[in-house]
């Protein structure tokens, strides 16, 4: 029978030499794992001898703990009744009901603000709701962004700067929400783009969302870092329902390997989505000054942190940073789309692209490049990169082709359904959001995210119907004046016509 032990018997264990800690009620040796930690062995021994249930649980997927250490780590269970009043057993700590997190970090919330999901009319109210209800920490991954949050604010208000061009004395009786993205029937024209983290929020989950996803029809690509296994995600998918996988392609290439020959055996997934907006972590400072102790190496797809992450980030700290362990910096057009070709058959699309450059490159790969997704990283990476919508408007100005050789999808600063509707009528093929379910699942579980997503999905109807548009594939430029943002998008001095710029990208490859 394995021995019991006390509180105080893992107290005598908090060094480099001997390290233990207290995990789902039991005690772990982790000292040979210091040195092959992703996140770095100060974040390990800043929890050593102490009960790490409640930093570790929300970010690392089930099996984590199995696949890192040894059976001979687990040293015995823990007997509970040896805490001191100021530690939490886990039973405490995980129970996620969230009723004494710590409170908001953003200002304090006006008397009108919604204190349920009823009371949730828009995204804006998602958003206030789940600040009342989250930790600091998820609050602060989820919100952050890039530096002076410059572009995570432009992403937000270049949208009211289009305006809509409604018609009359048109039957708006009908309106059908419904499309093809990558050749799969959706219900909305919206999808969730990839966002990790999410039982940070709450224990439902990416199942919570992607239980959301099949209630509405929605499609959704799954974090390289969820905070659950792509099997448990996908586990109970309705039939047609359409997910996707995010790839960030690991130093060590066989890891990326690995996971994606075990992407291949999940026929939910029905495309990569290759990330590259992000080579290495932007300086997300909301979610640094959280300082989680256990944030780094959160993902067990992130086994090693790279020289280049490890420059400069002394005294970071955070979620966002840790989750690029591993990440490689050294991606190229002529090297890694090839490299993927040998290890996936399943459809590639590209997300990240912030030019027209690199969207018209992208299309000289298709078919294996069959989507792009225009993106600044939810404005995380570089502060005062270009709101995707900018991106758009520059590929209709200098090359359209590209448009019909690939699905172009746009994500970032999504509010509103007119939103939704004006990126289709520019040319979107589909419309990503990250923040919102997230933030929907920490106001109310799957509720929650259900509840965003009908939110989106009548506003969108509802602008259709204005506009005196039936379906989605009739949205087309017209039903918008863009005018008042295309003054703002790249003008080159040489301003390169279609053919300067293939013959460039040609020298390149």
């Amino acid at each position: 029978m394995a021995k019991t032990y006390t509180y105080d018997e893992v107290q005598q264990h908090r060094s480099a030499d001997s390290c233990w800690v207290i995990l789902y009620n039991n005690v772990y040796d982790v000292t040979s794992f210091l040195p092959s930690h992703p996140g770095g062995s100060k974040i390990i021994l800043q929890l050593a001898g102490t009960d790490a249930t409640e930093e570790y649980d929300p970010v690392h997927p089930p099996g984590t703990l199995e696949s890192s250490l040894p059976e001979s780590a687990k040293l015995g269970p823990f007997d509970t009744t040896t805490l001191p009043k100021s530690e939490k057993t886990p039973e405490e700590t995980t129970s996620h009901t969230n009723t004494t997190a710590t409170p908001s970090p953003a200002k304090e919330l006006e008397e009108d603000q919604p204190t349920s999901l009823a009371d949730c009319l828009n995204l804006d109210d998602i958003e206030a709701l789940a600040t009342r209800k989250i930790s600091r920490k998820a609050w602060g991954y989820y919100y952050s962004a890039a530096d002076d949050l410059t572009s995570k604010t432009l992403n937000n208000t270049v949208y009211t700067r289009i305006l809509m061009r409604p018609r009359i004395f048109i039957d708006c009786t009908k309106c059908d929400t419904s499309t093809s993205l990558l050749s799969h029937r959706v219900n909305v024209p919206f999808f969730v783009s990839p966002a990790a983290m999410a039982r940070l929020g709450n224990p439902a989950g990416e199942a919570g969302i992607a239980q959301a996803c099949g209630k509405y029809g929605v499609m959704q690509v799954i974090s390289n870092n969820a905070s659950q296994t792509p099997e448990q995600i996908v586990e109970g998918a309705g039939e047609g329902q359409v997910f996707g996988w995010q790839l960030y392609v690991q130093q060590d290439r066989q890891k990326s390997v690995e996971m994606l020959k075990r992407i291949k055996r999940l026929p939910q997934i029905k495309f990569v989505c290759l990330t590259l907006d992000a080579p290495v972590p932007g300086k997300r400072e909301h979610d640094e000054r959280t300082k989680s102790a256990a944030a780094g190496g959160v993902s067990g797809n992130l086994p090693v942190r790279s020289s280049l992450q490890q420059a400069g980030s002394a005294g970071a700290g955070g979620v966002g940073r840790a989750l690029f362990a591993g990440t490689a910096p050294d991606l190229t057009w002529k090297t890694t789309l090839p490299w993927l070709r040998q290890h996936t058959d399943l459809p590639i699309v590209l997300k990240g692209l912030q030019t027209h450059e690199d969207a018209y490159i992208a299309s000289l790969h298709a078919p294996q490049v069959k989507g792009i997704i225009l993106s600044n990283h939810g404005g995380r990476a570089m502060d005062t990169a270009p709101p995707s919508i900018h991106t758009l408007l520059e590929i209709r100005k200098y090359c359209p082709e590209v448009l019909s050789r690939l699905e172009v999808f746009v994500d970032g600063g999504i509010r509103r359904g007119t939103d939704v509707v004006k990126a289709l009528c520019l040319g979107a093929k589909g419309v990503g959001i990250g923040r919102a379910p997230l933030f929907g699942l920490g106001a109310g579980g799957v509720e929650g995210v259900e509840r965003t997503f009908e939110i989106l999905k009548a506003e969108t109807e509802t602008a259709m119907r204005l506009l005196g548009v039936e379906k989605v594939a009739d949205l087309r430029p017209h039903h918008v004046n863009a005018r008042s943002v295309e003054r703002d998008i790249y003008n080159g001095v040489e301003n390169p016509g279609v053919e300067k710029v293939g013959l460039r990208v040609r020298s390149m490859l």
